[in-house]
């Protein structure tokens, strides 16, 4: 099939229009494939910004609900008096009126001493955060009629001196005593040898 002169010159408009069209098409497509992968980036950029944004969400209520718990804790601690110095005068007094108490019931006598305060490391190893632990240790004398009383002092200890009273061993010796002048024994009685401290936090920040 041949083309005149004349045939060529009325075709090279349609042609022009053909390849313009084909090129714009081709324009178009390559737009819309990158239109289509910035939609596509955009989209998923925007779901992990969603996603992070969930998820400072959910880490702020956690912290807000630790921090409710914290203050909790704190505020118990501090009504107890382990956070702060070293409550000495108030382990002496209650002690001291412990020991007044037993002595009138005539059920337990004992003796004490308190070191001074140093730092306590526990083992295991424990993350105190922005508060140093500190330890005022206590050694105990006993005499008692039964077991029992040991198990009640330490109870007094627990529930009616402030503090955090930590004890680390106890030993028992069994013991026979005569009154002067007398050749028969008395029923036997306990010793008791007990170890244990007296523990406090103290804010790290405070110092500063």
């Amino acid at each position: 099939m041949t083309f005149s002169k004349p045939d060529i010159l009325y075709l090279r408009w349609s042609l022009l229009t053909f390849f313009l069209v084909l090129g714009a098409g081709n324009i178009l497509i390559v737009a819309s494939k990158n239109y289509t992968e910035k939609a596509r980036h955009d989209q998923q950029e925007a779901r992990r910004q969603l996603s992070e944004a969930r998820a400072r969400l959910a880490t702020a209520e956690a912290d807000r609900e630790n921090m409710r718990d914290y203050m909790l804790e704190y505020n118990a601690l501090m009504k107890r008096s382990v956070i702060g110095s070293g409550q000495r005068l108030d382990w002496v007094e209650g002690l001291n009126k412990i020991h007044q108490q037993d002595m009138e019931l005539g059920s337990i006598d004992f003796t004490y001493s308190i070191l001074p305060q140093k730092n306590y490391a526990p083992s295991p190893a424990l993350d105190s955060g922005n508060f140093e632990l500190n330890r005022s240790d206590m050694s105990l004398h006993f005499d008692l009629l039964h077991e029992g009383q040991l198990m009640s002092f330490f109870d007094k200890v627990r529930s009616g001196i402030s503090g955090w009273y930590i004890l680390d061993k106890c030993s028992l010796e069994r013991s026979t005593a005569a009154p002067e002048g007398d050749d028969f024994g008395v029923p036997e009685h306990l010793k008791a040898e007990c170890a244990g401290g007296w523990v406090t936090l103290r804010d790290k920040r405070e110092a500063k």
